[in-house]
């Protein structure tokens, strides 16, 4: 899916928490994948900021109405909507950025 462009919208909560958050890097949202003892496989996405691992060539882009770019992996790119939205989920310190979908969309983007 690289080349594929998405586009993100931030409520209130995550437009504040970007604003108290700057980086000079862009930031991604991943999808992983672990395997627990049994084999079950986990499936997790969260969004952070890009490591010198990460390809940009291999990723799609997000873009938020200000310009603000985020790296979507490839699997989940080609799970998710074409446009969607950032929130803020947790508590205190562990907040963080997540993405605002509906039931039927998380599995999709999860269990598809």
């Amino acid at each position: 899916m690289p080349g594929q462009s998405f586009r993100i919208d931030a409520d209130g909560r995550a437009r504040q928490w970007l604003d108290s958050h700057p980086t000079a890097r862009i930031r991604v949202i991943a999808y992983e994948v672990h395997r627990c003892c049994g084999g079950g496989k986990i499936c997790q996405v969260n969004v952070r900021e890009r490591s010198p691992k990460d390809d940009r060539a291999s990723f799609a882009t997000g873009t938020l109405a200000d310009g603000t770019t985020f790296l979507i992996d490839q699997t989940a790119a080609g799970r998710l909507p074409s446009q969607f939205r950032l929130t803020v989920r947790g508590v205190g310190p562990f907040k963080h950025l997540d993405l605002d979908l509906d039931g039927k969309q998380w599995g999709t983007l999860l269990f598809d």
